[in-house]
């Protein structure tokens, strides 16, 4: 069986991202919920949360999983990738970014990944430059980025103890 590489990402990161915003609106209400704490102050917090102290706050883990989904489906498709500031100090913002990752991701024509498997992809990452087919390039960076950093937030939310399951990130 094979799958159109389109098919195989695009739709994909879409359906994670739209679960990752509808996670970002229980931290929300997480926020004002918290009795006798500044509802700015809790989220705040959350948002600078990260699970160990070498590792990346929440807003840095929300702007890598969307820098990857963009930048997958820019290159794949052979378009410029759309530069995002990382900026985002709030919910509402980081929310925003969600939002117009997934805006220009539904926004690129299917007929521009026609043969993006085979394509060579080239990037700095780390300092230096790698190349990938575009197959590889899918499977074997942004899925294993995206992934880690989508549920690595997932694990702030949870350790910070705003009410989600696993069914909140797998549920479409």
């Amino acid at each position: 069986m094979s799958i159109p590489i389109y098919q195989a990402s695009v739709p994909v990161l879409v359906r994670f991202l739209k679960a990752l915003d509808r996670m970002l609106d229980k931290a929300a209400t997480f926020s004002t919920d918290r009795q006798g704490k500044s509802a700015v102050k809790v989220e705040e917090t959350l948002v600078r949360s990260r699970l160990a102290v070498d590792m990346f706050d929440f807003a840095r883990q929300i702007q890598i999983t969307t820098d990857m989904a963009k930048g997958c489906g820019a290159r794949l498709a052979g378009v410029e990738v759309p530069k995002f500031e990382d900026t985002e100090a709030s919910i509402a913002e980081l929310k925003e970014r969600i939002g117009k990752t997934v805006t220009f991701l539904e926004s690129l024509d299917s007929a521009a990944f026609a043969g993006a498997e085979s394509r060579t992809i080239s990037l700095k990452t780390g300092g230096r430059e790698v190349s990938f087919s575009g197959q590889d390039y899918l499977l074997g960076f942004v899925f294993p980025n995206f992934y880690f950093h989508l549920t690595t937030a997932y694990n702030i939310l949870r350790h910070s103890g705003v009410e989600i399951g696993k069914m909140d990130l797998l549920s479409t």
